[in-house]
Parts: C-alpha cells; structure tokens; sequence
C-alpha cells in the first residue's frame, strides 16, 4: 500500500524530546508526580542510589548523598543526552549545608553533566528570586533531620517562623492529601512569607493550588522546585500549579 494514501496525520512526529537526568534515592515511589511537572518534550532519564537498609533519617540522608553514588548515577544516563542533571532529594541535599550542597552539584557536573542542580539548591535559587526571608516549614522527617534543614536555611539568612515534622521512617508517599494539606495548614505561620513542604517522595501536587488560594502565600513542594530549576535552565516554562514560580521562570 503507498504510505502517502493512508488517511492519516501528517508523520512529523514525534515531538523532539528533551531530556532530563533524575539521580533520585533508592526509595523514590512518585515517578508519576514527577512526570506531571514537565511539558511532552521533556522526558526523564531516572537513575537510583543504591538500596541502603536504615529508616530516613540522618544516616539515610548522608549515605543517599554519597558522592560516589551520585557520580556512577549521572553517568548512566549520560548516554541518553540530558540537558540538565538533579539530584532529586531534599535531606540529602541540606544534610551537609549551603557548600556541601554546591559540592554536590560539582560533582554531578566532574561526571559529565552540562549542568546540575540539587532540591535544596533550587529552594535557595527560588528564595532569593522571590525575596523570601521567612518561611514556615513541613517535613515528613523526624526532628533530627527537620533541624537540619533549619539550619541550612539559617546558612541562607532565612528564618524559620513556624515547623511541623510526621516522624515518619519510610512510606512517606503513602501518605495521603488530607493529611498533608492539614499539616501544611497547622504549620503556616502568620509571619512566614511561604511554606516549604520538604522531601521529594511526598505526595503535593494536587494540594498546592487549593493551598495557595486559602492562604495567599506561596506554598514550594520539592519536586515543584526541582524540576522548576531544571525548565528554567532549559529556557521552558513550568508546567503545573505554583503562579508565583512564573514570575521567576
């Protein structure tokens, strides 16, 4: 049969992907909330770290930003051509502090990257865009791990008006919307400029805009952020709930 005959559309297809390298930890289960924050040209080239047996928690966080992992992991999808290369993880990402999170990004960018981000290093990009010096927090995390971030943020100048913590040790993505948002409202602060809702394997999506309205502030989830700094780097805008990124895009 001639291929020209055939009553269909126009073959151009398909849409010219762009690629983005996620080094995500072993425990990551929102893949599918992860897609939903980029355009059909975007796809996501994901890479694990390697399993480790312990709780999230402090060692977690330190074992899941293990330079080495993170090195190995953006070279396994170097091959697919990514523009831009994240380590999609919030406490392993903080855990060290403001220089320990810049010396993870060189690392992903000493492996082969074109460029590189970090969860906590576009949550400080997107406070300093938007000029957000004080911030009521959220973490799944327990205390420990919670001051930690605290205490990056303090490296940032900025104040932490307001935290709230689950004090979970694994199954953070089975946690539902009601919970969250009800978190997310029992930790806003009347000072706080916006909330931050910490870790990468919390459920957000469908709670920011709802959120957001209620309260008339930002609320900045950290797959939001991430792939967020990754569109902008690619010169794409954001996809997705979150008005005031679209300021900084």
């Amino acid at each position: 049969m001639d291929f020209a005959a055939l009553d269909f559309p126009v073959f151009d297809g398909p849409l010219a992907q762009r690629g983005v390298g996620v080094i995500a930890p072993f425990d990551l289960a929102l893949e599918r909330e992860l897609w939903r924050w980029v355009p059909m040209e975007v796809s996501l080239h994901l890479a694990r770290t390697p399993y480790e047996p312990v709780p999230v928690s402090m060692e977690m966080a330190h074992l899941v930003s293990n330079a080495a992992h993170l090195a190995a992991a953006t070279r396994d999808v170097l091959h697919l051509e990514p523009e831009v290369v994240a380590y999609l993880c919030s406490s392993g990402s903080f855990v060290n502090g403001v220089p320990a999170e810049r010396d993870l990004c060189a690392v992903i960018r000493e492996a082969g990257a074109p460029t590189a981000v970090t969860t906590s290093g576009a949550l400080a990009e997107v406070l300093r865009l938007l000029n957000l010096r004080k911030l009521a927090v959220l973490t799944p995390y327990d205390a420990d791990l919670t001051g930690r971030l605290h205490d990056f943020l303090d490296e940032l100048g900025v104040k932490t008006m307001a935290s709230d913590h689950l004090g979970l040790g694994g199954g953070i993505w089975k946690v539902n919307y009601r919970t969250i948002a009800e978190r997310i409202l029992a930790a806003d602060h009347e000072g706080a400029e916006a909330i931050f809702v910490s870790c990468t394997n919390l459920p957000t999506y469908d709670v920011i805009e709802p959120l957001e309205t209620a309260l008339g502030k930002p609320v900045l989830t950290a797959n939001q952020l991430t792939m967020w700094a990754c569109l902008r780097r690619m010169d794409l805008p954001i996809v997705g709930p979150g008005g005031w990124l679209r300021e900084v895009s």
